[in-house]
């Protein structure tokens, strides 16, 4: 290394502009690393918790060499003196001499076992972290169900997010105290540096951080000088409002949604606040454009939910009307139920009334009526299920294979597309051929098949196996079902695998893509796969498959 080098590390300027930087909310604060002993630098950070009449005194100067945060601590039980009673100390003895508590646990085990750190058990409690074990990570999972990775643990270093700690600290009603130590040499002399020796400590107080400094000769090693840098920087809580924490919480919020217009045509908003809705208010109807699922079913399926006229995660749920091709209606008092992120989500696709609820929707939620959806993507998803489960009823195997977990989302976000986009097109065909076409189940299909036609279909695709299959065991009525899938083979083949060209517009024009539109044009093939999944079922039922009881299910 440089002399220029080595004396701005000694100077320690880097490392205290560093600890002094401000933090944000976001931020991920170090609040444990061990001393790693390097080779031209030692460093060492202990973080722990300190009650607010013990923040003075810690600046002072007098405690910068005592490790007062508690990181190594054990329980133990002593007496002052000989007529003092025994007293049981959580956190040893500097709990009862500082009212410290420790932020992260250093266990140790004498070397029996290995070491590992850990978090406050309280502060993940107090968080009720998620922790995933693979990564040392621990998670925070909001009302709406996000994730934010609040703690992050490392063999030699402990990152917690700064909003949560200031969160807890203002329960707590306590200071994070992170002292710090940084420790640096040089091979060259202090006079070599062009510096001087500072053996008396330099000591300053600013805000909430004190810190010293010295450096002076000194042979370690290959070494001929050092500098350290030691202090202690307070981190403050927040109010006990911004908490998040039961009754200190602040007041949930609700947004304002359009639910009308005036005479000029001006949009008229009311809050979806249940305690500012009196009965008039919890029924009218907000609308939206069907845009706003595309979220729930197609971003994020494996997270989400849309089906039986509601969308939701585990997080939350709420009723809808989405029995149209271009809007979802929903009650004003039901949008309360979504947490306040996915409200304002709601809101960006807020649009003034325009028509009516479906007819469906009026049946169920006004006359109380059992009704079926009238949304060809809806019934389709139905009919899927109900073939899985007469399958389970009928046959020890399923006709279509579940689809692995890894295509599960295909089956989630098959909607009808709510806007003309080729890819978004393309992209639901694919889906819709994995379901039916790729899932086909061969093998048991061809079991029943003599020698010869088996060997007659060696090379032959799922397709042609389901025809075969089914013409073996006498099924009527197959061919434009079969037809229908390979012609939906085609879509996908001409349109995803290949450049589009003539072969594209041939099958395209067959499915009326050109005359109705990529939207208008999906549903009518959702239309077909329907009544292929209803026309399976059935063959099911019938008991022609080499079914369980020998007869029809």
């Amino acid at each position: 290394m440089s002399i220029a080098s080595d004396r701005e590390r000694l100077l320690q300027k880097h490392n205290l502009e560093r600890i002094q930087r401000d933090l944000k909310a976001t931020d991920m604060v170090i609040v444990y690393r061990p001393n790693l002993g390097k080779i031209r630098s030692d460093y060492f950070i202990h973080g722990g918790l300190i009650p607010y009449n013990l923040a003075e005194e810690v600046l002072s100067g007098e405690h910068i060499s005592d490790v007062i945060e508690n990181v190594w601590p054990e329980p133990t039980a002593y007496r002052s003196d000989r007529e003092s009673p025994i007293k049981y100390f959580r956190w040893g003895v500097n709990q009862d001499e500082y009212g410290s508590e420790p932020l992260v646990i250093d266990r140790q085990f004498s070397k029996m076992k290995e070491d590992y750190l850990e978090i406050s058990e309280e502060f993940r409690l107090f968080h009720n972290l998620y922790h995933d074990k693979e990564t040392n990570t621990y998670i925070k999972i909001d009302d709406a169900g996000n994730e934010t990775t609040v703690a992050i643990v490392k063999p030699d270093e402990v990152q917690i997010r700064l909003k949560e700690i200031r969160q807890f600290l203002a329960i707590k009603e306590m200071y994070l105290s992170i002292l710090f130590e940084f420790n640096e040499y040089s091979t060259y002399s202090v006079e070599e540096l062009g510096l001087n020796e500072i053996k008396q400590r330099e000591f300053k107080h600013e805000g909430l951080m004190c810190w010293g400094y010295n450096r002076w000769n000194i042979p370690v090693q290959k070494f001929q000088s050092t500098s350290r840098l030691r202090g202690r920087r307070l981190i403050k809580p927040l109010p006990k409002s911004k908490s998040g924490f039961g009754a200190f919480a602040e007041d949930p919020k609700y947004v304002e949604f359009i639910v009308d217009v005036d005479e000029n045509g001006d949009e008229i908003y009311h809050t979806c606040d249940p305690y500012k809705l009196d009965a008039a208010w919890k029924y009218t109807i907000v609308y939206f454009r069907k845009q706003v699922l595309e979220k729930y079913s197609t971003v994020e399926p494996s997270k989400y939910y849309v089906k039986n006229s509601m969308v939701g995660c585990k997080m939350w749920s709420m009723k809808i009307d989405d029995d149209h091709r271009d809007k979802v209606c929903v009650c004003l008092r039901d949008l309360c139920s979504l947490p306040y992120s996915e409200q304002i989500y709601w809101k960006s696709y807020n649009i003034p009334p325009e028509g009516g609820v479906s007819e469906s929707f009026y049946r169920r939620m006004v006359q109380g009526e059992w009704v079926n959806s009238s949304q060809p993507d809806i019934l389709f998803k139905q009919s899927y299920e109900q073939l899985q489960k007469v399958c389970d009823e009928c046959l020890d195997w399923q006709l279509l294979k579940p689809l692995s977990p890894e295509d599960e989302y295909r089956f989630q976000r098959l909607r009808v597309p709510v806007n003309n986009e080729q890819s978004h097109f393309d992209d639901l065909v694919q889906d819709l051929q994995t379901i039916l076409v790729e899932s086909i189940n061969v093998k048991p299909l061809k079991r029943p098949l003599p020698a010869a036609k088996k060997a007659d279909l060696k090379c032959k695709g799922s397709i042609e196996i389901l025809k075969a299959a089914l013409n073996f065991h006498s099924v009527e009525d197959a061919d434009h079902r079969v037809s229908f899938l390979q012609k939906l083979q085609a879509l996908r083949s001409e349109g995803s695998s290949h450049r589009k060209g003539r072969g594209y517009q041939k099958i395209a024009n067959y499915f009326g893509v050109d005359s109705l539109g990529h939207q208008e044009a999906f549903a009518e093939i959702l239309k077909q796969a329907l009544d292929t999944i209803d026309f399976l079922t059935s063959v099911v039922r019938s008991g022609k498959l080499n079914d369980k009881n020998g007869g029809s299910c």
